[in-house]
């Protein structure tokens, strides 16, 4: 009988993704016994113009029955991933394991190659994850905090950044402090929720917590002046105390138009099955190298080097950023496999073309609703400070009732999940100019 190869054995384990980032070799296309090439797109796919808004639009099954404004909350992903999650599925289903050892680190690291694209990064930085929630569990319970260190967010984070921290708290003793970064976000401005922020800022402050966009009001903020700040900061401070900024990027990442360098962050967490339409349950964090060796694995992971080292018995390198945080286990393949498809979506349109259609779009249903007595944009004007994003108040309707008159109306809106509650609406590449107007009178009937 032959001798199994460490190599062989490692690939047959599930670890060949890592293998073939770090070897830097991924063929054109996946193996199949089908003989199905590596491109998943539908038969009709020539047609896609990237350049024709309808033509993009065609590419979502969403049904003709609704205007989804509400498109973001999770996503129905563009034909082109379906068929690459079809594809892979069928791989899969017909030879499990010879269609996961043949193609799973070609696979991998295409997802990590475009997501590298997009984000403007290096691949060996990105970890792969199934939500937005995953990755900030993986940073901030993966960090090495102190008890005489402190954390600093703010009172807009959602929960998951809130339990997160709490947690992370609760294992090292280190404190959490909250800072408001504005009282009314309507009229909230870059200056002021840089000086607020910064004012939480103490020599003890390790990490600064801060989403994007805010999904309780659609405030965006502007990372890369608040990243200038603890660059400060830093000035002197040694390597274990330097103040790290994590950013919840997931109602920007799929928006904005930005690389990781522009936003000058140390961590960027975020799923990618809502703006991005990405397949369900995936995500991703970026971070610079700095930040991934102060941050621990905490689910164990699937690559090369640690499970090599755990046959040698020595210490796995903690240098080797996102490959070694990757939580491991068997996962949903197919769909994360599918993800390099969503990216490639989004870079065959461009980054800028996507965050100028959306940002079109919620300008022109802010002003719509701006001359509409009984409803108030709490999301601010300025296209600076707000993204897709936009949430309304209304002074006498119920806004879980706005949302299911809207529905009856063909309009699919949604609620803020936060203890100060809005309906929430946002436009994107799945809806259209027309159907902004027709949203516009159809809250102006509800009133």
């Amino acid at each position: 009988m032959a001798r199994l190869s460490r190599r062989t054995f490692l690939i047959g384990s599930g670890t060949a993704a890592t293998a073939a980032v770090l070897a830097g070799c991924t063929d054109d296309e996946p193996a199949a016994s089908d003989g199905a090439g590596r491109s998943a797109a539908p038969s009709d796919a020539s047609a896609f113009d990237p350049a024709d808004w309808a033509s993009v639009r065609d590419q979502f099954p969403l049904t003709r029955d609704l205007a989804h404004f509400s498109a973001f909350v999770l996503a129905a992903p563009p034909r082109q991933v379906g068929a690459a999650l079809d594809l892979h599925r069928r791989g899969l289903d017909e030879d499990t394991l010879g269609y996961l050892v043949q193609n799973e680190g070609d696979l991998e690291r295409a997802v990590l190659d475009s997501a590298a694209s997009y984000l403007g990064a290096e691949n060996a930085d990105i970890a792969l994850t199934d939500s937005t929630t995953m990755g900030l569990g993986l940073v901030y319970g993966g960090l090495r905090l102190r008890a005489n260190q402190q954390v600093l967010t703010t009172e807009h984070d959602f929960f998951s950044t809130h339990e997160s921290l709490r947690l992370a708290a609760a294992r090292s003793g280190a404190t959490i402090s909250r800072v408001s970064l504005y009282d009314e976000p309507a009229t909230a401005s870059a200056d002021e929720i840089v000086a607020r922020l910064m004012a939480g800022v103490t020599p003890a402050t390790r990490v600064v917590a801060v989403t994007w966009v805010h999904s309780g009001t659609g405030v965006k903020l502007p990372i890369n002046a608040i990243s200038a700040a603890p660059a400060d900061l830093n000035a002197g401070r040694a390597e274990d105390d330097r103040a790290l900024l994590c950013v919840d990027g997931v109602h920007a990442v799929g928006v904005e138009d930005a690389t990781v360098d522009e936003l000058g962050c140390d961590v960027l967490v975020s799923g990618t099955h809502k703006w991005l339409f990405g397949p369900r349950g995936t995500g991703i964090v970026w971070a610079n190298q700095a930040a991934w060796t102060a941050i621990d694995a905490v689910i164990p992971p699937f690559d090369v080097v640690s499970f090599e080292a755990w046959l040698d018995s020595t210490a796995a390198p903690t240098t080797l950023g996102g490959l070694t945080r990757t939580p491991g286990g068997f996962h949903t393949f197919e769909y994360r496999w599918a993800l390099s498809e969503a990216f490639q979506f989004h870079l065959g349109i461009g980054k800028a073309e996507v965050a100028e259609r959306t940002h079109t779009q919620a300008t022109q249903l802010k002003e719509g609703l701006a001359g509409i007595d009984g409803v108030r944009v709490v999301t601010p004007q300025a296209a600076e400070i707000s993204s897709g994003v936009v949430c309304l108040a209304f002074d006498s309707l119920d806004p879980l009732t706005a949302v299911g008159d809207l529905l009856t109306a063909g309009y699919g809106a949604g609620l803020t999940a936060y203890r100060t509650g809005y309906m929430r609406v946002e436009p994107s590449i799945v809806t259209t100019p027309d159907e902004v107007d027709g949203l516009v009178a159809a809250i102006a009937d509800l009133l």
